[in-house]
């Protein structure tokens, strides 16, 4: 009895082994495709295992971001929210939002999307030349805050119709999520997305082997020519992104001012991290603790870090002796190629 089953089971084994040797050798001939492109101000670059090329599709999906979250759109979301005209948010702004929000309250409002017009009075974004008054920075404090706006259904409401929304630290995180699943749509299965520096990986790479991102040294380098590595992570089916006080920054009165403003004073953080990397499940959440990392400092973070163990982290600070120094959570060990 056992013998006529084996002999019934034999046909159905071999073809399964055949069909698996055969998909094997299918995926093995399907071409990585190398998108790349320019979008939120930056550009991006692509990398996936397809037999199509899905530009056309990615560029559509990243043109509706952009007209969600860009402020240099006149026309988009969050510029109409800006100008307090009528508009009723869709479904990516309402997801953003959400999670900024959630973010803001995790970091005590270390996160906040109304930050922009004291970052713009610093001098990086439509650039002033002139140092900040005392008298100024209270007033922007006024309307910069998060809990001072809400989404109620499917409109924003503001307690003061000054408050600027900005959401570059979060949407370019989103824009890749929003690529990945359109790659995940599409039956792909190995990719990596880079955009502006925030990475969705998924699988392997063209070489068989899992995703590998670098993690640039922290130097002052506020014109982005150096590219030397202070580690290497290996990332799949991760996100990734970095934040760092050591390439938007400027010098006044010989102290360095760094492009990340602390929302709740209204000055620049001045403190010891220099670069803080993320990896959590989504890159908008990467995209927005980065940042928040950024405010908090060292002690803050690794304290919020315990409460969240679904993130990893990598920092690297300067030491009392001005020395380059690493700290990492202890999941993220595994990950550190060198």
């Amino acid at each position: 009895m056992n013998k006529k089953r084996l002999y019934w089971q034999l046909p159905f084994l071999a073809l399964l082994i055949l069909g698996s040797v055969l998909i094997v050798r299918s995926q093995r001939a399907m071409p990585y495709q190398q998108n790349t492109g320019f979008i939120f101000g930056t550009v991006y670059h692509i990398t996936y295992q397809s037999n199509e090329n899905l530009q056309p599709q990615i560029d559509a999906e990243l043109k509706k971001v952009n007209l969600t979250f860009s402020t240099f759109e006149k026309n988009s979301v969050i510029s109409l929210i800006n100008q307090n005209r009528p508009v009723k948010v869709n479904e990516m702004f309402t997801e953003v939002f959400t999670l900024a929000e959630q973010v803001s309250q995790e970091t005590q409002g270390a996160f906040d999307i109304t930050v922009a017009p004291m970052v713009n009075l610093w001098g990086f974004g439509f650039k002033t030349g002139q140092h900040p008054t005392k008298a100024k920075i209270d007033s922007l404090k006024q309307i910069v805050g998060y809990s001072k706006v809400r989404l109620i259904g499917n409109t924003i409401r503001k307690d003061d119709p000054r408050t600027m929304l900005d959401c570059s630290a979060i949407a370019k995180g989103y824009g890749s999520d929003i690529v990945a699943r359109l790659l995940r749509r599409n039956g792909v299965e190995n990719f990596m997305i880079e955009i502006g520096g925030e990475i969705v990986t998924m699988g392997n790479s063209e070489k068989r082997l899992p995703w590998k991102i670098g993690v640039t040294k922290p130097t002052d380098d506020s014109l982005n020519t150096n590219q030397e590595l202070e580690t290497v992570l290996n990332v799949t089916d991760k996100a990734m992104a970095t934040s760092g006080n050591y390439r938007n920054f400027y010098y006044k009165g010989g102290k360095k001012y760094a492009h990340t403003i602390d929302p709740k004073t209204g000055y620049p953080v001045q403190h010891s991290l220099l670069s803080a990397t993320v990896l959590a499940k989504n890159c908008a959440t990467a995209d927005a603790y980065a940042t928040s990392f950024m405010v908090m400092g060292m002690e803050k973070a690794q304290k919020l870090l315990e409460r969240h163990p679904e993130l990893m982290a990598y920092f690297i600070y300067s030491d009392a002796k001005g020395t380059l120094k690493e700290w990492y959570s202890p999941s993220m060990k595994d990950k550190i190629v060198k």
